[in-house]
């Protein structure tokens, strides 16, 4: 009898279920006896023990359902070793739970956070695979995290309807694209939807910058400009404050955003009406597209193999196309940014898109 749990934990996203379909579906071919425990609400449910025995109707039909079968929940890994407002103790708790159940192994799915406790809890003892989901994309050790292409479909779709009313209008417009300190998702989508100005957080902008960029293009005969900020962009002058100032400054701010705080810059600078659209959830929300429902099922596969194996411990990854074991603590915690001198940052560049430097 082969017994595993799974739970899914952090911000929800697209193939969370096409994952877990994946894992599931790659066992059941090939083990003849196998349970499959779901933990509710991801580590909570693991943490206070919320779980129930999954069947194989519970993974048919979910390959395009967005979300997750088994709820989610932010559980931040800096306050794993905390007790709860009861004394539990949360790692223990969760160790008890996972031999209680006498699992082979515990199969994880989630991002950077997520990933951190994952190899802590390897770290304790417990066989962990972990399958990398964020649309950030910010995962070390992997090209590719599922719900990723999704999201980037999804705030693509965002700038490119802004197209047609930022013409008819001759108007600045932004879209704010989720990502606090990582750019890929605005990478991609600003590409992809044409964007003149990509901000990035990881190449901090200059106003003047911006401003010069949306004059030449009003000189070229081109009266409106479409802005791609990814909520974590941030200026040179804020970059270069501490931490803790910078915290401070961030709320202080009277704006609910760095777009709005942008767009006012723009206005007084320019006089020209700027207008902001925040795609926000929406880009974490609906249908995994066919390149994730695709990723997620070879992911999912390569796990089911591991396990079989028992080979434990691992962040299963693709890499040049390939899928990959990588090893969990090698990656744990590590983020994988966007370098100003990324080849795809200078070829956005050599078609004249602005990052505002």
């Amino acid at each position: 009898m082969l017994r595993i749990g799974m739970l899914t934990s952090g911000g929800d996203c697209q193939a969370l279920n096409a994952t877990m379909r994946g894992v599931v579906k790659g066992l059941s071919a090939n083990v003849q006896e196998l349970e499959v425990y779901g933990f509710y609400d991801g580590y909570k449910g693991l943490i206070y023990g919320n779980y129930r025995m999954l069947s194989a109707k519970d993974f048919s039909g979910i390959l395009t359902k967005g979300g997750t079968i088994l709820g989610t929940s932010r559980q931040p890994f800096k306050l794993m070793r905390t007790p709860d407002e009861h004394g539990l103790d949360k790692v223990e708790a969760m160790k008890q739970n996972y031999y209680k159940l006498r699992l082979d192994c515990l199969v994880i799915l989630g991002g950077n956070g997520t990933q951190k406790t994952a190899n802590l809890l390897r770290e304790e003892g417990l066989n962990i695979i972990h399958l990398p989901k964020t649309i950030d994309n910010d995962i070390y050790g992997t090209d590719m995290t599922f719900g990723f292409q999704s999201a980037v479909d999804i705030a693509t779709d965002a700038i490119d309807r802004i197209h047609t009313t930022a013409a008819s209008h001759n108007r600045v417009f932004l879209v704010e694209v989720m990502g606090h300190k990582v750019g890929w998702l605005t990478l991609h989508a600003g590409i992809a939807g044409g964007a003149d100005i990509i901000l990035l957080p990881e190449i901090p902008y200059d106003i003047d910058k911006i401003i010069e960029a949306i004059h030449k293009r009003a000189a070229s005969g081109r009266g409106f400009t479409i802005l791609a900020v990814a909520e974590g962009a941030i200026s040179k002058e804020d970059a270069a404050l501490p931490k803790k100032e910078l915290k401070e400054k961030i709320k202080k701010r009277k704006h609910p955003s760095v777009s709005y705080e942008l767009a006012e810059q723009i206005f007084q600078k320019t006089g020209i009406e700027v207008r902001i659209t925040v795609p926000g959830h929406t880009q974490r929300g609906g249908n995994p597209c066919p390149y994730d429902r695709v990723l997620s099922t070879r992911l999912g596969a390569e796990a089911a193999t591991l396990i079989m194996k028992k080979e434990y411990g691992y962040m299963v990854g693709i890499i040049n196309g390939k899928v990959k074991k990588v090893p969990l603590g090698d990656v744990a915690g590590k983020l994988k940014m966007v370098s100003p001198d990324d080849q795809l940052i200078k070829e956005a560049k050599c078609i004249g898109i602005s990052f505002g430097v």
